[in-house]
Parts: C-alpha cells; sequence; structure tokens
C-alpha cells in the first residue's frame, strides 16, 4: 500500500508579509528534500480540492466562516489578530488546507492509499470554533475528524500533535467528546497559554524548554501509548508540526530527525493494530527551512516504511 502525497500550488499564494515565519518557502523547501533525497517519486500525489463553507461549519460557527470569507482582501493586506493576516489568495489556500484533511481521509478510509501527508498552509490547530488565530483561519484537523465521523460512521479518532505550541483550537473543538483522543506535548510556558486543563479526552504533556527527544519518548511509551491502545482509534490524525526542532528558533526544544522518525513508527504500530494502518498527517508548524525539510522527510520515509 502506498503513501499519499496532498498538495497545491495555491498554498504558495498565501502569504502574510516578506519577514513572516509562516512563509510559502516552508513548502518549497520539503518539496526540495523530497526530490533529493529521491522519496517524492514513491509518493502518490494528489491535488488538494477546495472544502466547502458546510464542511467547515463541521467545526466552525457560520458567522466565523463568513466572517473570514467577508474580510478577505482584494488586494494588499487584512490583519485578524497580531500574526494572522490574509492576502488575497488567504481564502483559496485556507478552503484547501481543510479540503487536504478531507481528501485525505477519503484517501485512507476508500483504500485508496495507506496513509498520507498533507503538505498545507495555511496551519489549522490555533483556530478554535470562533476565532482565528495563531497563523490559523480553520482547523483542518479537527474538520477532518469530525468529517471521517460524519461520513464514514468512525466513531473513535485519535488525533496526535507533536507541534511545539500547544494545539488550542483542536482541544477547543473537542473538549470532553468521548469519540476524539487528543494526545499532545508542547513547550510550556509558550504561546497560546494553554493545554493545561483538558478534559478527561485530552492526554496533554507540558514540557519545559530544552527538553529533548528521549524525554518525549519516555511520555510517548509512558502516557500516549497506554492511552491509545485503551481508546482503540478507528482513524489517527496528526498534527504535525515541526517546530519542535532544536534548530528551530520559534521554539526552544530539542527533537531531532530520528525523534519524528520513532513517533511515526510508533503511532503507525497503533494505526495498524486498531484502524488498518490509516493515518492521515498534516503539516502544522515548522519555521527553520532545512530543518523542516529533513523532518518531513523523514517522517514521510516512516509512513511510507521507506
Amino acid at each position: 500500500m502506498t503513501t499519499g502525497y496532498i498538495t497545491h500550488p495555491d498554498f504558495l499564494k498565501h502569504e502574510m508579509g516578506s519577514h513572516h515565519p509562516e512563509c510559502p518557502e516552508r513548502l518549497q523547501a520539503i518539496s526540495d528534500q523530497l526530490i533529493r533525497s529521491g522519496v517524492d517519486g514513491f509518493l502518490r500525489h494528489l491535488d488538494a480540492p477546495l472544502a466547502t463553507e458546510e464542511q467547515l461549519e463541521l467545526i466552525h460557527s457560520p458567522s466565523h466562516v463568513a466572517s473570514i470569507r467577508d474580510r478577505s482582501p482584494e488586494s494588499g493586506y487584512a490583519m485578524i489578530d497580531g500574526d494572522t493576516i490574509m492576502n488575497s489568495h488567504t481564502w483559496q489556500a485556507a478552503l484547501r488546507a481543510a479540503g487536504a484533511a478531507i481528501a485525505g481521509v477519503d484517501a485512507v478510509m476508500k483504500g485508496e492509499v495507506e496513509n498520507v501527508f498533507c503538505a498545507v498552509r495555511p496551519p489549522g490547530h490555533h483556530a478554535e470554533p470562533t476565532r482565528s488565530m495563531g497563523f490559523c483561519f480553520f482547523d483542518s484537523v479537527a474538520i477532518a475528524a469530525r468529517y471521517a465521523m460524519e461520513t464514514y460512521g468512525i466513531e473513535r479518532v485519535a488525533i496526535i500533535d507533536f507541534d511545539v505550541h500547544h494545539g488550542n483550537g483542536t482541544e477547543a473543538a473537542f473538549l470532553n467528546d468521548p469519540s476524539v483522543l487528543m494526545c499532545s506535548f508542547f513547550q510550556h510556558p509558550f504561546y497560546p497559554y494553554s493545554g493545561l486543563d483538558g478534559g478527561k479526552n485530552m492526554v496533554n504533556v507540558p514540557l519545559p524548554a530544552s527538553t529533548r527527544g528521549d524525554v518525549v519518548r519516555n511520555i510517548v511509551e509512558e502516557q500516549w501509548l497506554p492511552a491509545l491502545r485503551n481508546f482503540e482509534p478507528q482513524l489517527i490524525i496528526i498534527s504535525a508540526g515541526f517546530d519542535a526542532h532544536r534548530e528551530d528558533d520559534l521554539g526552544q526544544m530539542g527533537l531531532v530527525e530520528d525523534d519524528y522518525v520513532w513517533l511515526t513508527k510508533r503511532l503507525k504500530e497503533v494505526a495498524n493494530q486498531y484502524a488498518h494502518g490509516r493515518i492521515v498527517s498534516c503539516l502544522e508548524g515548522g519555521y527553520n527551512l532545512s530543518a523542516l525539510g529533513r523532518s518531513v522527510v523523514a517522517h514521510i520515509k516512516a509512513l511510507a516504511d521507506i
């Protein structure tokens, strides 16, 4: 079975200013590393479709969706919050980011691929049901999880978030929802200063700056994996942020590529046992271009057993 790779040229058109770290070059760095490594030829390439507003409203309020749509500028920029900015292409890119995650669910549920990586931007896991923030407009991972439940009758979805920042939007969407188990680690205290008071379905592990991969591996073994095995997920969706890498200046953690490989393999074991191998992984953070490209390739190689 193959690994899918979903992206679209529209993601390169969204930009938030020449000095913003969430930049189009992020996806170019990933593409370059995939080609250079030879991994690109092993993947099934798919285009990200546009999500519908109805699909966005699986998680977000109609008023929030309308607000983002109506604030899309014809030219220049529109400030949504202090670090979340729209240009004339952002609305289209945000629809495709959610659409990619939905298409990933379709692909794994129909058996077209075993697992899939969605190279998308803008990211999504900070977007709450009624608010955009933290570079994020719509929570693609949360939308995909709810879509899987409503379209395919999935009863248990595990959402894994290994971004250096807590996925407050995903937590807000599913807090105390027994159909979702969210497992995450994140640097604390750190933006968005949340994740300490999660519900029964949240395995959130705050970690201090400078935490290295050996500590993260112990947390996964001792806290995530027992919870996942008890939950028996039918689908795993990953918020795949790579800004916990030791070379990334937007965080201060100490992970390296081998840690992402190890983590991906552990998640694959759970997926193989309970979810017919079905994993949908979606890009979130990662801002050092070299470290991002290398880490994504390592993650995809583990997904594809290359």
